[in-house]
């Protein structure tokens, strides 16, 4: 008997998933560049689709080609490499799953070495390795241009044969950015107030939902919190998930942390229970909250590891959808494991991608060490995802500190390959 893991999702546009397990969005950096899809992406994808999840998410796909997250993101912006899309759509479900494109815009996000003035809400910049210019403050024809393009690119991601989108607002990313007090000190309709902070992602949902139809599934993935004094509230939250419902809203994936605070990465905030932390999903707590004061699905990623954790969140009705990411980069074929139970626990590598940090004290040497402990980890993943692209295995005894570098390096490459072709 297979585990309730595999059981049908009905969304609430009328589509149905195949089952409960999604391949949650993770930067892959496979765009060639000219930031176009490429033949290494369909093989990921299609490794990916072979592997079980109902759902597969893609990373980033930029609105803008002018502001990137990382050079070696795919732009969709008009219909100029349509086919190349349409092959990746057709890789991404060869095994009669799904796959929704996450569109994205990174705000202040962006590096210095794709654009040096990034846009933001304010003029508030990541201070961050210096990687990050001071932002201009968005004006009102930027943010409408904003909008439409994230409509458009919505229109495009049908057009290619997906069967559905993310809205990326969380992460600390531009949408994110508008509804975060810490980002966005506006003192016009798109800022202040939550109504007026969430104002761009309302118009950005109700224009893709006129856009691409009632049945087309649109997921949102937003913050459960910044985790920063000042910060977007768990309160705040549940208020933009209420309207997001009210929207249309099919599934919401609620992650959290920025940059700044790097909950995203599965660093531990002081505000997670050590209780959720036995219960391996971070934001499993603030799901419970949200889900009290909005009907809408909801997806949990980060932290999941063993089946009976996820079976039980799905069963008790916690959730709808189980998000996992970095499994998938050393077992691709985990969902259809689980499915199976075939597995009880995922691998879990964090635990020892880790340089120790009790020596240094509370101070900036302690802050460069988180810092290379998060994206070394990243590196790390990053790295089993090119090895996955390329048709090869994971090679999972890459250290934490050579994967930090693997990493720099590689997107310090990516970019110049990218500024050279423009």
């Amino acid at each position: 008997m297979n585990s309730i893991l595999g059981t049908p999702l009905s969304l609430p546009c009328g589509v149905e998933l195949p089952n409960r397990l999604c391949k949650s969005a993770m930067t892959e950096g496979l765009a060639d560049q000219h930031d176009r899809p490429t033949e290494q992406l369909f093989t990921l994808y299609r490794t990916w689709s072979q592997g079980g999840s109902g759902l597969l998410i893609t990373g980033n796909v930029m609105v803008d080609k002018n502001y990137l997250e990382r050079a070696g993101n795919v732009v969709l912006e008009d219909d100029s490499c349509i086919d190349r899309f349409q092959a990746y759509a057709k890789a991404a479900q060869v095994a009669g799953n799904h796959c929704w494109v996450q569109l994205n815009h990174p705000g202040r996000q962006c590096p210095k070495l794709v654009n040096a003035r990034p846009l933001s809400p304010s003029d508030v910049q990541l201070s961050l390795i210096g990687n990050f210019g001071k932002p201009k403050p968005m004006d009102k024809v930027d943010i409408e241009d904003v909008i439409k393009r994230f409509i458009k690119s919505a229109e495009l991601v049908k057009l290619a044969g997906f069967k559905g989108v993310q809205i990326h607002c969380a992460h600390g990313y531009l949408l994110s950015q508008f509804l975060s007090p810490i980002t966005n000190k506006r003192q016009d309709e798109w800022g202040g107030s939550l109504e007026n902070r969430a104002r761009i992602i309302r118009r950005i949902v109700q224009g893709v939902r006129q856009s691409v139809g009632k049945g087309f599934p649109v997921g949102v993935k937003l913050n459960s919190a910044d985790f920063q004094k000042g910060g977007f509230t768990l309160e705040e939250c549940a208020q933009v998930a209420q309207w997001l419902a009210e929207d249309s809203v099919d599934l919401l994936e609620i992650s959290g942390g920025t940059y700044e605070q790097l909950s995203l990465f599965g660093v531990d905030s002081k505000d997670v229970r050590e209780s959720t932390r036995k219960r391996e999903a971070y934001f499993i707590e603030y799901a419970e909250k949200i889900k009290a004061n909005a009907s809408i699905p909801i997806m949990i990623t980060g932290g999941f590891r063993s089946r009976q954790v996820m079976e039980k969140a799905v069963e008790s009705g916690e959730i709808e959808m189980v998000g996992l990411a970095r499994p998938l980069c050393t077992q691709p074929n985990c969902a259809i494991d689980l499915i199976e139970k075939r597995v009880d626990q995922l691998d879990d590598y964090e635990s020892r991608l880790v340089l120790g940090t009790g020596m240094w004290g509370n101070n900036s040497a302690f802050d460069l060490i988180k810092a290379v402990n998060a994206f070394g980890q990243v590196g790390f993943y990053y790295w089993q995802i090119i090895r996955l692209a390329k048709g090869l295995p994971p090679q999972t005894q890459l250290g934490v500190f050579s994967a930090f570098i693997r990493h720099v390096v590689n997107d310090a490459k990516l970019a110049l390959r990218r500024k050279k072709a423009q």
